[in-house]
């Protein structure tokens, strides 16, 4: 299938190749793309997606650790991972001319790992959890989403838990692997000066006698959830708090609106959050809005990092203006800025072959309707004042509400969050 400058070909493994053809450039951006993350573990397998991508990295029967970095150092490239709620991805960014030694490797990172010297990336993957425990700035979204989804995977983080990683056995590892890097679970997706039709092949001849079948689906998000406040207590100079509540999924068509939303609200230099909050007040160095999607739900937060003294005032603030964003509406000047941002942003992130992988891949993996630069441009000049409004109502009205914290009194953080709901406070 070709369509707006990407073309797109599914395997009899089910395996698809999706490419968009940049032919002023003279690298290629490469990702295998898979639907596995942190939603697919049972609370005995936390994290074992995120161990799962280092894995990767340690060497396959052909290729060792060390030989996988030369190889990519010898070409100039960079190889990454990521792991996310619902995919992981494998990618390189390099020159056109080795695309065939790129993919080569690449394939045979993710279709067959052999998982030699386990334990000192055990180690590794520990210390990184340690790491990302003492940064209460990150770890503050990780209490807000088990305030919002509770038990559900969704609530946990993907990190996982250092007891679970030390503990899992090589054959547990490769067994999760087996069952959910299969084809019907798999993108490769490149962009770039690139040939769709070498690029199928390749992936064609790298599949040989990989896995086959239907990927298990996870549990389906929750219906409806109680607003919580979630505090984990810990010594730090400031306290970090958050606000969110479920979100719209990412094929949601609101998903344009709720940028531009998102933008006015706290993600700029000019909006409401960051003036009242930081300009005006010096309450915060650090304060902003967010969206995440899921295949399902969603997720949306607000974030703040101020010191003990401010806490009560800057939340105050914050249910301030999204009392305000909801009950009143938002005006055409500030309308029109937020989506000539989003706009801008957007132009000036397709300028990287890697953002234009990563939204084939991911579009393709998750069902998403693969929009050109143009369309995705027309989707925000399209975006109402009404449609603002009245997702600032469904998502934002105080009522739906949970909260986390991260600091060192719980006291403090559930007096700050009267302003916000007095049912809160004692949730």
């Amino acid at each position: 299938m070709e369509s707006d400058g990407h073309r797109l070909t599914e395997l009899d493994s089910g395996v698809r190749v999706v490419t968009e053809a940049m032919p002023s450039v003279r690298s290629i951006a490469l990702g295998f793309w898979i639907g596995v993350g942190s939603r697919n573990e049972s609370p005995q397998q936390a994290g074992i997606s995120h161990f799962l991508e280092h894995l990767l990295f340690k060497g396959t029967d052909r290729f060792s650790s060390v030989e996988i970095d030369q190889i990519f150092d010898g070409m100039g490239a960079e190889a990454n991972a990521g792991t996310g709620k619902e995919t992981t991805s494998v990618y390189s960014r390099f020159l056109d001319q080795h695309l065939d030694q790129a993919f080569d490797v690449l394939a045979d990172m993710v279709l067959r790992p052999a998982y030699p010297d386990i334990d000192s990336e055990r180690q590794v993957v520990i210390e990184e959890i340690a790491m990302y425990e003492d940064e209460p700035s990150d770890k503050v979204h990780d209490v807000l989403s088990a305030a919002i989804f509770g038990d559900h995977p969704l609530g946990r983080p993907i990190i996982g838990r250092a007891e679970v990683i030390s503990d899992v056995p090589v054959p547990a590892i490769a067994a999760y692997h087996d069952s959910r890097y299969i084809g019907r679970n798999l993108v490769v997706a490149a962009a770039g000066n690139v040939e769709h039709d070498r690029l199928v092949a390749l992936v064609k001849e790298a599949w040989g006698d990989a896995r086959d079948g239907t990927p298990e689906r996870p549990a389906p998000a929750p219906d409806s959830v109680q607003p919580r406040a979630s505090f984990h207590r810990k010594a730090t100079e400031q306290y970090h708090l958050c606000l969110g509540a479920p979100g719209i999924a990412r094929r949601d068509d609101r998903r344009f609106a709720l940028r531009v939303l998102d933008t006015l609200l706290g993600g700029s230099s000019s909006s409401r959050l960051f003036q009242e909050v930081r300009e005006k007040r010096g309450l915060a160095y650090s304060v902003y809005s967010y969206a995440s999607h899921y295949v399902d739900s969603g997720q949306i937060g607000v974030y703040v990092g101020t010191r003990p003294d401010n806490v009560g005032e800057a939340v105050k603030v914050i249910a301030d203006e999204l009392r305000k964003v909801v009950s009143e509406p938002v005006s055409e000047e500030e309308l029109g800025r937020a989506k000539e941002n989003v706009k801008g942003r957007m132009v000036l992130s397709f300028e990287s072959t890697l953002t234009h992988m990563n939204r084939l891949g991911g579009s393709v993996l998750m069902d998403v309707p693969l929009l050109s630069l143009d369309e995705m441009l027309a989707e925000i000049d399209a975006v109402t004042l009404d449609d603002v409004g009245a997702l600032t109502r469904d998502l934002f009205s105080l009522e739906r509400l949970s909260a986390a914290g991260v600091g060192a009194e719980e006291d403090v953080f559930r007096r700050a969050l009267e302003p916000v709901s007095e049912a809160l406070t004692a949730a």
